[in-house]
């Protein structure tokens, strides 16, 4: 209880999760039986080590709990399976809150006149951190993955704004990656304007950015049906991630996907 309490409060103790929690954890999120058993065991590994080294803060009275922030560190750290804790390096914060949230907001139009409103967001990624995102018991909304989604970005921002092209390995081509994003995103929006819906949020022809990052939710939860729809991203975003977890579903669920050509 003591652990907890401090967790609470933005200290995050070192902590090695229980079986029986990951065993409560992987049935809260059923897409994580489709890695690899290397995969699942390096996420497990990784997930404590966030533990230990983040904070995490319950916004607007939530308190946080062994099994919400495990959650959490879990889906954060799917997207650094193959690059490590240290792609995270800079920030130690992540604010919970119970459901969506309201942030002010300044914008200036192209006359140069300056509006305030407020946002109601989901989750938000900051360059230099904190990561803020929405807690839903129960779970959010359907086909909505906010922590995957922010921590992707947050990726993005490693090598400058969030533009949907992140810092690749050194055996990725970005030549391959520019032309499978660009493709994607451009038919994305065409399908979007003329009112055809894809397994992607509409919310990804928004900008670019939002595209690598509703992408990155698909690619981790229905990456049979990405891979059918958007191979060329699924190929961009396998090698990024270094896992195939198309390959997962398939045989967790029986059914063979077959890539559009």
């Amino acid at each position: 209880m003591l652990d907890k309490l401090k967790r609470w409060f933005g200290v995050t103790p070192a902590a090695t999760p229980s079986p029986e929690l990951w065993m409560r954890i992987e049935m809260r999120l059923p897409f994580l039986t489709y890695l690899p058993d290397e995969a699942r065991r390096r996420l497990r590994t990784l997930a404590a080590g966030f533990l230990a080294e983040k904070e995490f803060y319950g916004a607007r009275g939530l308190a946080l709990d062994d099994e919400i922030m495990l959650s959490i560190a879990a889906q954060a750290c799917l997207p650094i399976l193959s690059t490590g804790l240290s792609a995270y390096r800079g920030w130690v914060g992540i604010v919970v809150y119970p459901g969506d949230f309201v942030v002010p907001c300044r914008e200036m139009d192209a006359a140069g006149v300056v509006h305030e409103f407020d946002d109601i967001l989901l989750g938000e990624a900051r360059a230099d951190g904190p990561v803020l995102v929405a807690w839903f018991d129960g779970g959010g909304p359907a086909g909505v993955n906010v922590v995957i989604h922010e921590f992707a970005h947050k990726l993005d921002m490693a090598n400058g704004p969030a533009d949907g092209s992140p810092a690749l390995p050194a055996d990725m081509s970005r030549k391959k990656w520019g032309d499978a994003f660009s493709a994607a995103y451009e038919r994305l929006c065409r399908l979007d304007d003329a009112g055809i819906q894809t397994i992607l949020d509409p919310y990804a022809a928004t900008h670019p950015a939002e595209f690598f990052a509703v992408a990155s939710e698909a690619f981790f939860e229905m990456p049979a049906s990405l891979r059918v729809e958007f191979p060329a991203v699924y190929v961009q975003l396998a090698a990024f991630y270094g896992v195939d977890p198309a390959v997962g579903e398939e045989r967790v669920s029986g059914t063979r996907f077959a890539p559009r050509e």
